[in-house]
């Protein structure tokens, strides 16, 4: 298989995972032949997916026990195995990003978390997650960020089986001596 084959295979499967994540168990008519390309095209920003690159992205991931696909009467049910949600999950977390909103609201998200000393690779790697995602570490366990970032700490605790004592999020209005802050934000 050509390098550039192989990339958009993977492209494609990526985006078919993270999109059954969020809706959950697909049922189609069994009518319905180009299902399979309909849906890879409005998933996928390209929509010059043509019918087998479609086919072979869902091959692939039932090839590797990521997602299912039943008979179920007149329909076929198409959903991700148990590996197949762990993997679109990781995915979703590769994806995040905090967006940067036109106007600052003059607040700070400090995200504070206290996770054991037992579970330190999973702490070690949300520490890593906080600064991929352009948080300033104040303290190893004190994080600030300027913008709303509420939903993907929410993701991110999930992702990591964290719960709300481990890892919490304060919004705070003002914060000692923050020039620092305002010059690595860039507000």
């Amino acid at each position: 298989m050509k390098k550039i084959k192989k990339i958009k295979l993977v492209y494609y499967s990526k985006e078919i995972l993270k999109y059954l994540l969020l809706a959950g168990a697909i049922y189609v008519a069994t009518s319905s032949p180009h299902f399979v390309l309909h849906l890879i095209r409005n998933i996928s920003k390209s929509k010059k997916v043509s019918k087998k690159q479609a086919t072979n992205a869902f091959n692939y991931l039932r090839r590797r026990g990521l997602l299912e696909i039943k008979k179920v009467n007149h329909d076929v049910c198409i959903a991700l195995t148990k590996e197949g949600k762990k993997r679109a999950g990781k995915y979703q977390i590769d994806d995040l990003e905090i967006k940067r909103p036109k106007k600052w609201d003059k607040k700070y998200r400090l995200v504070i978390f206290d996770i054991p000393q037992e579970a330190r690779m999973k702490r070690n790697a949300f520490r890593r997650k906080l600064k991929e995602l352009g948080f300033y570490p104040l303290q190893k366990s004190v994080w600030v960020h300027a913008f709303d970032c509420k939903e993907e700490i929410e993701l991110l605790r999930k992702f990591f089986g964290l719960n709300k004592k481990q890892v919490q999020v304060l919004l705070v209005e003002k914060i000692d001596n923050d020039t620092p802050l305002r010059k690595f934000f860039k507000i």
